[in-house]
């Protein structure tokens, strides 16, 4: 399994900066009194707190604010996976190297099989063929994924079905998740999973029992969703936790063991302990910030968010 610790060395950050005064100059770093010095993490933004942009504008909004990368959620408002071909790929790798971000691949896009119900059909859907309509998908992410250069894709279980036995649920997903790692280790691409309450997989105990059956299946921690289905500590002792395991963070606040995703300041996150741990890890992958219900709002919390993380850095 590749995790965030190797993925510098695979994917050089910024992707695409030629040189490090470059680098610099697009992502300054912030200095620490702690680490005696200057100290960086990789921040990125989630389009899928974009959805009132094109594309293209929200890409070239984050290259110049300063971000590091992009979650690239693919929807049916931002390269929808059903429909794009390999020359709007295409465009969309050059607009990303032309706004020198890093890129995963975030495949939650809530209606794109069913416009009707949110997340369905699902790896562990009752139904075969809307088992196979998934699994189809994920592997069109993947294949899209690779050819932008992503680092990794990420993916959920899925809501939880009360008509599905939980046994079956479980040899549901094992054996569709199996064949998108498998698809993906032919691209030379992770696969993580992030535990989301609600879902099959909801907690961190839940990844890892899944994770026995596949240990090629990287971890995605959104630090909204620790301990809100079972007691998982703070957000900073669960990533200092699952260190070997981690190669994507999702970051925001939210109410304390409530599942919610609200700008930084409005919740109970203690975001320089959060901060702390990710530096103390010497966390390589992205950390992306992601508001899906703050479009509305995303030319004031884009740069405003990143304003708030460097200085959370520089007070460490």
């Amino acid at each position: 399994m590749i995790h965030a610790r190797t993925l510098a060395s695979s994917f050089p950050v910024p992707v695409h900066v030629s040189t490090e005064r470059e680098a610099a100059r697009f992502h300054p770093l912030a200095t620490s009194r702690k680490y005696h010095g200057p100290v960086t993490l990789r921040f990125a933004y989630n389009t899928n707190g974009l959805q009132s942009h094109r594309l293209f504008d929200a890409l070239d909004f984050l290259g110049e604010v300063g971000y590091h990368g992009v979650a690239l959620t693919l929807d049916s408002c931002h390269l929808d996976p059903l429909e794009a071909g390999p020359s709007e790929i295409a465009a969309v790798g050059r607009r990303l190297r032309q706004a020198r971000l890093a890129c995963v691949i975030e495949t939650g896009g809530r209606f794109l099989l069913d416009p009707r119900r949110k997340h369905h059909p699902n790896l562990a859907d009752s139904d075969p063929l809307g088992r196979m309509r998934r699994i189809d998908l994920l592997r069109r992410s993947v294949e899209i994924g690779a050819e932008l250069g992503a680092e990794v894709v990420n993916l959920a279980a899925g809501p939880r079905d009360p008509s599905v036995d939980s046994e079956d649920a479980h040899r549901f997903l094992v054996e569709g998740l199996r064949e998108v790692c498998r698809h993906a280790e032919e691209l030379q691409i992770p696969v993580s999973l992030e535990p989301e309450p609600g879902h099959w997989i909801e907690t961190l105990a839940g990844y890892h029992e899944l994770q026995e059956e596949l240990p090629e299946l990287g971890l995605t921690l959104d630090v909204a969703h620790v301990s809100v289905a079972a007691e998982e500590g703070t957000p900073a002792e669960a990533l200092l936790a699952e260190e070997s395991l981690l190669t994507l963070v999702h970051l925001e606040d939210a109410p304390s063991r409530v599942h919610e995703h609200l700008p930084l300041g409005e919740g109970d996150l203690d975001l320089q302990a959060t901060l702390g741990a990710l530096v103390e890890l010497n966390f390589q992958g992205l950390v992306a910030v992601e508001l899906s219900r703050h479009s509305h709002a995303a030319h004031q919390l884009v740069p405003e968010t990143l304003a708030r993380l460097r200085a959370g850095l520089a007070e460490l």
